[in-house]
């Protein structure tokens, strides 16, 4: 613990460099990694970095842990650490016999007569673990202060409302800044809490949906077609994003087929599709949209009123597969009963893998994630130094990439 009486070192001039945490579960251990090579990069007793904090799912609950002490940016990461490198999953979700089958019996006698109450979640899996331990190691009541403090610009995290069918980031932050609405997207000022962090992590189906106010919600990710977008409405021009997977991947071979793909394949394609894809299509699009802001000679922006403003984005992710691999590696060490339930889906196969990676909340595997992230940073040291000590463009005031990109 730091004493009290050493103030922390100002962060850099970076009023517009915001911090995105994408989602994916318990992959989310390896932003932890990449965020512990930042501490180690960046000068010790620095200040948050990132005025601008975005996340979704389990990133989301990383960004609150960072935003919840922007006064002081190593304990945070060192909070989140001491979370992660220690997760067993029965801290996450019930995985004692009775929490694991009463919940999925629970679910098939819905599908086949309905639900017996109105207001019963259902789901495969029970994570009312999750809201005890967010209780209990996330100072939610301390982003004010971080806010009025200067330390904080605005914290926003990101859900999916099985209602209006729109992805709604909630956001808290400076008092100028302005709720947005875009198609099928907004942006919702709130005092945040425990329940946006559990909304924004209810994987459809597998977690309960969390009701917010007047509706209920469900996994950040789903339905989220611009991840960039809140940072940017929030004031950034320059997006540090920290994925949980392979990033721009070559295109491969179809190969022949001759199995019909299991229920854990299918499953991991649809989550893939919700935690991946639309992150990789907002950074194409983000980047065609500079292109097109560079071809075009700024007195002509002027001129002619141009709202748009390059955007730099810098991404952080893991190697191809490797993840995958690691939660194979790894799944022994998750709970007999969680293996036997998981087992006939084909999670804990090599096609299946995706699936298990998201749910393996366990030590080692997190463990071997966070030096996996670690090391990613600290080889990309002067990549990453180079792009935080950017300066904001001269003609950004005012514009809002997100606004205007095709």
């Amino acid at each position: 613990m730091y004493p009290r009486n050493v103030p922390p070192m100002p962060a850099p001039e970076s009023s517009s460099l915001a911090l995105l945490l994408s989602g994916g579960g318990a992959r989310a251990a390896y932003q932890v990694g990449v965020l512990k090579g930042l501490r180690d990069i960046l000068p010790r007793d620095i200040a948050n970095p990132f005025p601008i904090i975005c996340g979704t799912s389990a990133g989301g609950l990383n960004a609150a842990g960072i935003a919840c002490h922007a006064d002081r940016f190593s304990t945070g990461i060192e909070l989140l650490e001491r979370i992660w490198a220690n997760f067993r999953t029965h801290q996450v979700y019930r995985t004692d016999v009775l929490g694991v089958w009463a919940c999925a019996l629970r679910f098939l006698a819905t599908l086949m007569i309905g639900r017996l109450g109105q207001n019963q979640a259902i789901s495969l899996l029970d994570n009312r673990p999750l809201r005890q331990l967010l209780s209990r190691y996330l100072s939610m009541d301390r982003l004010p202060a971080m806010i009025d403090a200067g330390h904080l610009h605005a914290l926003a995290i990101t859900a999916s409302g099985y209602t209006s069918g729109e992805s709604v980031s909630f956001f808290q932050g400076r008092p100028e800044l302005q709720a947005w609405t875009r198609s099928r997207r907004v942006g919702v000022r709130t005092d945040l809490s425990v329940d946006h962090l559990m909304a924004s992590a209810a994987i459809p189906v597998i977690f309960p949906a969390v009701r917010v106010h007047r509706e209920f919600f469900g996994d950040g990710a789903v339905r989220q077609l611009a991840p960039i977008s809140p940072a940017l409405h929030l004031g950034a021009d320059r997006v540090l994003v920290i994925g949980v997977s392979s990033q721009n991947l070559p295109r491969r071979q179809r190969e022949q087929v001759n199995s019909y793909p299991s229920i854990a394949q299918i499953i991991a394609h649809i989550m893939a599709n919700a935690f991946i894809d639309s992150l990789e299509g907002d950074i194409e699009r983000l980047n065609r949209v500079n292109h097109t802001i560079s071809l075009i000679p700024p007195e002509v922006r002027a001129r002619e009123s141009v709202a748009l403003r390059p955007v730099q984005v810098l991404t952080i992710a893991p190697p191809n597969n490797v993840i995958e691999t690691m939660a194979l590696r790894h799944v022994d060490s998750l709970p007999y009963s969680v293996r036997m339930f998981v087992h006939g889906s084909g999670a804990t196969r090599k096609s299946g893998a995706g699936v298990l990676s998201y749910l393996l909340f366990e030590a080692e595997y997190s463990r071997a994630l966070i030096e996996l992230g670690y090391t990613d940073a600290i080889s990309r040291r002067e990549e990453i130094l180079a792009f935080m000590a950017l300066a904001p463009p001269a003609d950004t005031a005012g514009h809002d990439a997100a606004d205007t990109r095709p």
